[in-house]
């Protein structure tokens, strides 16, 4: 960013939905140190208050307890804001196959009600997190934003609604959205704990406590893991970006490199033996393939660095050096 640009974060009032969670509790604590009025907003269903214990008091920060869901809840959170930063959702794909009922409740009714709320609420700029799964059967590689196959679970039919809503809601009210795909993002604060959390925080906290991981499949589907701080340059970059094809668009926000999953275990195995010798020992099992599992991805980044002035600081090992520091030191 800019200075312009910068002083333009810092002067505004920006609303994350999903603040307590790992995305959304992250993108608090950067907009905090930068400056930036912060309003938190989130109803705990997959969030911790722990997340923003570092801010809870801070007089930049305002935190509202409520629902997508209930559209009075977004229309008070929208109320004076200058930009949303939406990351309320229901993730996982097994989640969504297990319950599609729920996940379209959060993840397309509410996301028509941050919509509708941002829209009377005259906000600049509605920037919301979309994901590589609405890239579905798609076979090509890099993912471009413009090529995308039919979804294969529930949750990734719910996130492409999503871009179709926000396109609409461009045309239609002239609202300003900007989708961000995420992929596989990782990092500090991400939940190790319940029957979806993500990989690499599952197998960081197996392999601390000499258990093995297993691995759905025979360990060569591949993912461009996205560490948490690429993830808050995106969003800044997307708030602030005034280039005249900027917004209305949908872009790939990863690194822009591929890793199995047997060299991601294999990785971590080397990072976390140097604080625990004996980790390296442990084995690691393979198990059935995950139903909607896409088998590959990795994004092209170029529209985004086009467009946004993204550029990528952290790579998957950089990355998941700095996130096996952090879960080490506070998860043991």
């Amino acid at each position: 960013m800019n200075t312009k640009q910068l002083e333009n974060v810092r002067s505004s009032k920006i609303l994350v939905t999903g603040a307590a969670g790992f995305i959304g509790s992250n993108l608090c604590e950067a907009l905090i140190e930068i400056g930036s009025r912060v309003v938190g907003f989130d109803n705990f269903a997959t969030g911790h208050k722990k997340n923003l214990s570092s801010i809870a008091d801070h007089p930049n920060f305002t935190f509202i307890e409520g629902d997508i869901r209930n559209l009075d809840d977004c229309l008070k959170a929208c109320k004076e804001v200058d930009f949303v930063l939406h990351q309320a959702a229901l993730g996982s794909v097994p989640r969504s196959i297990n319950d599609p009922i729920t996940t379209n409740d959060v993840n397309v009714g509410g996301f028509l009600n941050m919509l509708v709320a941002s829209r009377d609420a005259d906000v600049k700029r509605f920037i919301y997190a979309a994901s590589s799964s609405t890239y579905g059967d798609s076979k090509g590689l890099p993912k471009v934003e413009e090529k995308i196959g039919k979804p294969l679970s529930p949750y990734a039919i719910t996130k492409y609604v999503n871009e179709l809503y926000a396109d609409n809601f461009k045309k239609t009210y002239n609202l300003d959205t900007i989708g961000l795909r995420y992929f596989n993002v990782f990092g500090r604060k991400q939940d190790p704990n319940g029957a979806y959390a993500a990989v690499i925080p599952k197998f960081v906290m197996q392999f601390m406590k000499h258990e093995s991981p297993i691995i759905n499949g025979d360990g060569s589907f591949s993912r461009d893991f996205t560490y948490i701080d690429n993830v808050i340059q995106m969003n800044l970059c997307a708030m602030v970006s005034d280039h005249p094809e900027a917004s209305n668009n949908v872009y790939n926000t990863a690194f822009g490199e591929r890793t199995t999953l047997s060299e991601l275990t294999t990785l971590l195995k080397e990072y976390l033996s140097e604080y625990d010798a004996a980790i390296a020992n442990v084995d690691v099992k393979f198990g059935p393939e995950r139903k909607g599992d896409v088998p590959h991805s990795l994004a092209s980044v170029d529209k985004a660095k086009k467009f946004l002035g993204y550029n990528p600081e952290f790579d998957m090992k950089s990355g998941l050096k700095e996130a096996v520091h952090w879960y080490w030191k506070h998860l043991k």
